[in-house]
This record gives C-alpha cells, structure tokens and sequence, in this order.
C-alpha cells in the first residue's frame, strides 16, 4: 500500500486528461446533461493536480498553516491524504456517474454541490491565508462549472427541488466530515505528540 500512498496523485492530469477526452466523445453532443456530471470528476482530478503535483504541497500547507503543526507531514499525512481522495473522488465520484448515466441523472448531482462546497473552502481560506494549494482550480474549474451545472440541470428542469436539496446536504455533510476529521480529530494529535 505505500506505493499507492506516495504515488495515488501523479496519476491525476492523465487520468483528467483521458476522462475529458472519452466523455467527450461519448456525451458531449449526445447528452450534455450527463457530460457535466462526469465533467465533474475530471474537475475534481485538475483540483487534486493542483493540490499535489503543480504546484502542490497541500498536505504540507494544511499541516503547517491550518492545522498549526511544526512538521510538513504531521498530523495529516500521504496515508490519510490517500484515504480521503480515494474513497470520495475515485469511487464515490466515477460511481454516481456511472448510477447517474444508468439509472437516473439525479444520483450524480451532489458530486456537483460536493466540489463548490468544497471549492468555497478553499477561497475561504485564501481570505485568511491567501494561496492554498487547490485555489486556482476551484475558482476557475470547481466553482463556475459546478455552478453552471447546477443551472443548466435546473433549467433544463432534470433535477427536482428535493433532488437538489439532498444532493447539497450530502455534499455539504461530506464537507463537514471533512472538516470534523481535520479538526477534531487529527489537530489534538498535534497538542497530544
């Protein structure tokens, strides 16, 4: 396992590279609506890149700078980095997309709430600690075409009322998690050591 949690990350621009290409060819003018849900992962993998290759340091900048800890990859580290991504973007993501294309668009949508809720955080603390790895991607990627998605299912009246509100509170209870996980669980590591 330690190869995938020193490695899980360079494999992001490719595989958002190839994902964008395929969806294109499948949906792009096909079925727009479901081209924008998966556009949601390839967004998700620009946002990692960013995060972790270019110019990355995030678990680094997340240690230091949120967590307030003395050490680069302490309390958060490349095994807890792993067993946050993988689970949400390279599961849970393609999964919704696959139920979203099979099944019912409607599963797809809080992949969509999930990745501007998430975005926000990072602009959120661009206010309080002005460049955070993964910024650039969520307000040129993340924000405006989740928003845009939003709009055009809404629009398009694919998705219902109560649609998007479930999908909005999943996506804000995964945040949330997230959030609970960083600091309440991993920043007493630092007081605890």
């Amino acid at each position: 396992m330690n190869w995938f949690y020193e490695n899980w990350y360079k494999t992001t621009l490719i595989l958002a590279i190839l994902l964008l290409l395929l969806i294109s060819f499948l949906y792009l003018n096909n079925n727009f609506s479901l081209f924008l849900i998966w556009l949601q992962i390839v967004v998700y993998l620009f946002h990692q890149f960013e995060e972790y290759i270019f110019p990355g340091g995030f678990v680094e900048f997340f240690n230091i700078n949120v967590l307030g800890s003395k050490e680069k990859e302490f309390p958060l580290d490349k095994k807890a980095s792993f067993w946050i991504n993988i689970p949400i973007i390279f599961i849970a993501f393609p999964l919704s997309a696959f139920l979203a294309t099979f099944i019912d668009i409607s599963f797809g949508v809080w992949t969509i709430y999930f990745s501007v809720i998430n975005a926000l955080s990072h602009v959120g603390l661009f206010f309080k600690l002005r460049y955070n790895p993964g910024l650039v991607a969520s307000l040129f990627l993340n924000i405006p075409i989740g928003i845009f998605t939003i709009i055009y299912l809404n629009d398009k009246e694919l998705v219902s009322t109560i649609v998007n509100f479930i999908s909005f509170v999943i996506g804000l209870s995964i945040q949330v998690l997230l959030m609970i996980y960083g600091f309440l669980y991993l920043k007493p590591k630092i007081k605890n050591k």
